[in-house]
């Protein structure tokens, strides 16, 4: 009979109580390994390979699983969680806002942690430095959707070394809850767009410059952005082929020293040197004139920050680095200096208007908005034309659906006889003629205009030239940025419809291809096809023909216009195959009244006519009703005035 006496036969089971101590005895030795090497860890610091014990390996795999994206360990988005516990967080709040992946939504009833927590440190930029790189952008919230875009396309490019400063905390909330890196400049800005030249963009300016001279002690190499600018192709690989150099900078040349992605021929660099894009190694030359440029600025509140740079790497400038043809001595002598590829690291010029980096068939890395004349406003459009903007969904829709018509334009004017300024504005002319048709119809429609391509023979600067800059790429004719006839800033603006009537919605020329446009809209489009009254195939003027394209009667009166527009309510694209003599004119005096005081004012100028003062001359969207109009300045000051 079995017994139950638990005393029994212990001895017989001696070996599996020594298989038990031993599993003890082992367990407490690899635990000492690992208080022992997490201490090791912890006091070796950050390094660009990190020690990675198995408790660290293990806690980073298991907090990971509840995120949305993959991060951490080897991950090209972050370093290890190792790396985290290795920067000693006082708490998991402070542990959470610089760890968490990018694009790590926040709910919006989630807590934000303390603002001390968002103090730029050292730890913070350890976190995110990548193989001793870290890229740094800043803004306030007028530039929100900006920085947005600018990440975007970084981390699209499967770059995550980035951070972000906020000149206001309104912005730094914002960022923070998006899953972006974010640290508080104390920079306490207001929120608005404060434009180009004013004491405020000046303070903007300043604080890039105190900003680079906090950020380069920390030993890592600095890739300072302005927001108005795209990474199209990740440039780390790039920068990395010039070792020697203390700064990489951009710049405003527009003629090309090289034709393929060297650095430009410093001895025919001509255009400043444009502090938006450039990249800093933190060397004792470097750091001596980060700190030079920001006494300078300091002393003179005045004084641009772009000019102060310029003067400084200027006091001495050349000879050629030994070895190092494309880099050149600068400053004092000592500092490296090497100017990127304006072909490649593109200006709003080099990209917009000449396409260089197409007519020499490059790739190119960045496009920064400048050389642009509408302002924040401007910008933005300009990308969107080369739909590298990232705008919400609710853009790519409209309640009221979308007006298109396919341009017409003679041969003639865009390529017979000289270039001359009369040749470019009878072009642009016969374009805003059938823009103006259209804005009338998309206005009574309520519907949402896409601009169609515009073409010039003129290029437009802020001083007099020749048409097209002597040197450069331009083309003629080229397709030129809306801005260069239009004030986008203008039509974006909420103007008063009492006076102006009904705001008209527009879109960039490239809209309908951008692969951001959802498929509802894509696929809900019509075609209409205009026919002259008389005929007899306008008899029935709402039936398609064979190709499923419906036709409608010129000259169309206000009743038409709307009577076509209620057949096709829920179609989302409806595309004119011609705006020529599409409508009659308006027969409601009042709303024609406001019309034309809304579109006379988005029209710009053309500039400028050389060794005149006024050199520029406006266009004007009704120069057709002014016999004998000719493409002149105004005589005098006095009488220089838009057409209105």
């Amino acid at each position: 009979m079995p017994t139950c006496n638990p005393f029994q036969d212990v001895s017989a089971r001696k070996p599996l109580f020594q298989a038990v101590y031993a599993t003890i005895l082992i367990g407490i030795f690899f635990s000492t390994l690992f208080i022992i090497s997490s201490r090791y860890s912890a006091s070796a610091g950050i390094t660009d390979k990190p020690f990675y014990s198995f408790g660290s390996w293990f806690s980073s795999t298991a907090s990971r699983s509840a995120l949305p994206q993959p991060a951490y360990v080897n991950s090209p988005q972050n370093k290890s969680t190792s790396v985290a516990k290795e920067l000693d967080f006082t708490s998991t709040e402070d542990e959470n806002l610089l760890t968490r992946p990018i694009w790590d939504v926040l709910s919006l009833n989630s807590k934000m942690p303390d603002l001390k927590a968002f103090t730029l440190s050292k730890k913070m930029v350890d976190y995110r430095a990548r193989d001793n790189v870290i890229i740094v952008t800043f803004g306030n919230y007028a530039f929100m959707d900006f920085i947005l875009n600018w990440v975007k396309h970084l981390t699209d490019l499967n770059v995550f070394n980035l951070i972000v400063g906020a000149m206001d905390i309104k912005l730094l909330e914002a960022l923070y809850r998006k899953g972006v890196p974010v640290f508080d400049m104390g920079s306490n800005m207001n929120t608005i767009d404060v434009g180009w030249g004013s004491p405020t963009f000046h303070k903007m300016g300043r604080e890039k410059v105190f900003l680079i001279n906090a950020l380069l002690p920390y030993g890592y190499e600095l890739l300072m952005c302005d927001t108005d600018m795209v990474w199209l192709k990740n440039p780390l690989p790039y920068l990395a082929r010039f070792p020697q150099a203390d700064i990489l900078t951009s710049s405003d040349q527009v003629i090309p020293t090289v034709t393929d992605d060297s650095l430009e021929i410093w001895q025919q660099v001509s255009g400043a040197y444009n502090i938006g894009i450039f990249h800093w190694r933190p060397s004792y030359y470097a750091q001596k004139l980060a700190k030079e440029w920001k006494d300078l600025l300091v002393a003179d509140e005045n004084l641009w920050d772009q000019t102060g740079f310029n003067d400084l790497v200027h006091k001495v400038l050349g000879p050629s680095v030994e070895g190092e043809n494309d880099l050149v001595y600068a400053y004092d002598g000592k500092l490296k200096l090497g100017i990127l590829p304006s072909s490649i690291f593109c200006s709003g010029h080099t990209y917009f208007v000449q396409a260089m980096f197409q007519q020499l068939r490059m790739e190119p890395y960045a496009v920064h908005t400048t050389f642009q004349f509408a302002g924040t406003e401007g910008k933005r459009h300009r990308l969107r034309e080369a739909m590298v903007f990232h705008d919400e969904p609710a853009y790519y829709d409209s309640s009221g659906g979308f007006l298109s018509f396919k341009p017409r334009i003679p041969k003639a004017l865009l390529f017979d006889g000289a270039h001359t300024l009369e040749s470019h504005f009878m072009l642009v002319n016969y374009q805003l003629n059938q823009i103006r048709t259209a804005l009338a119809i998309a206005s009574l429609a309520n519907r949402t205009l896409v601009m169609p391509p515009l073409w010039c023979r003129f290029d437009r600067m802020w001083f007099g030239h020749p048409g097209v800059m002597n040197g450069t790429l331009t083309r003629q004719p080229f397709l030129c940025p809306m801005d260069h006839v239009f004030e986008v800033n203008v039509m974006l603006k909420s103007l008063p419809e009492d006076e102006f009537g009904r705001k008209i919605g527009f879109r960039e020329y490239s809209f309908l291809q951008n692969p951001r446009l959802p498929k509802m809209v894509k696929e809900s489009y019509t075609q209409v096809q205009l026919c002259e009254q008389q005929s007899t195939k306008c008899l029935a003027t709402n039936e398609t023909n064979r190709r499923g394209i419906l036709i409608w009667p010129k000259h169309s009166s206000e009743e038409m216009i709307l009577r076509l527009f209620s057949l096709l309510k829920d179609i989302k694209v409806i595309e004119f195959l011609s705006m020529i003599d599409a409508f009659e004119g308006f027969y409601d005096k009042e709303r024609e009244a406001k019309f034309r005081n809304r579109v006379k004012r988005y029209a710009g100028i053309w500039c400028c006519v050389m060794n005149r003062d006024p050199g520029h001359v406006y266009y004007d969207m009704y120069w057709d009703e002014k016999p004998g109009w000719k493409p002149e300045p105004p005589a005098t000051r006095e009488v220089d005035h838009p057409p209105w």
